[in-house]
């Protein structure tokens, strides 16, 4: 497998020209029209959950970002959440395990920040059900949740132990935690 050969580095290593043009050839020029930069608009990614993947050569083929990002229940409270994705990889060299390397780094990098005693946030993602099923996504807990755009309900995934105290019903957007939801009042 090619991501054996991988080498994973923090994504704040890479210069980001080179992230904006794996994003645009695993997603489009047209990907910021998607919900997903919706519900993160305005944030930073996390550098602690973000890398990239070098291929052998040193070659940029993959990148993962992680985002602040927060479900705003009925009652208008803010409940954190860490957004997952995008999940980039260069279109050929897709089905390499590029992806499964990026998810498993930022899972180990979460699981190593929550045993040092950092806040652990549930995971929040649009994607693959059945990709995204063997991290332990799923849609169980997010059928009352909304999207600030056009989304199929049956990818709007989540992970984590705090999930059964998440509210049942809200809308995903960015999570300021010094004022609450970027943008609002």
């Amino acid at each position: 497998m090619a991501s054996e050969a991988a080498t994973l580095i923090p994504l704040s290593a890479v210069e980001p020209g080179m992230i904006e043009e794996v994003l645009d050839r695993a997603f489009g020029p047209d990907r910021h029209a998607r919900t997903a930069y919706r519900i993160r608009a305005g944030m930073d990614w996390l550098e602690t959950l973000s890398f990239a993947a070098l291929d052998e050569g040193e070659l940029l083929v993959g990148t993962i970002q992680c985002w602040p990002v927060a479900l705003i229940d009925n009652d208008g409270n803010a409940v954190p959440l860490v957004m997952v994705g995008p999940v980039a990889v260069l279109p050929e060299r897709q089905g390499e395990g590029f992806g499964h390397g990026l998810m498993a780094a930022m899972l180990d990098a979460e699981a190593r920040m929550a045993a040092n005693g950092s806040p652990s946030f549930p995971q929040v993602l649009i994607g693959d059900p059945d990709y995204y099923s063997r991290f332990g996504f799923n849609a169980n807990s997010t059928g009352g949740w909304r999207c600030p755009g056009p989304y199929e309900p049956e990818r709007l995934l989540a992970r984590g132990a705090a999930l059964s105290a998440m509210p049942e019903e809200g809308v995903l957007g960015p999570w300021n935690p010094a004022g609450g939801i970027a943008g609002r009042d």
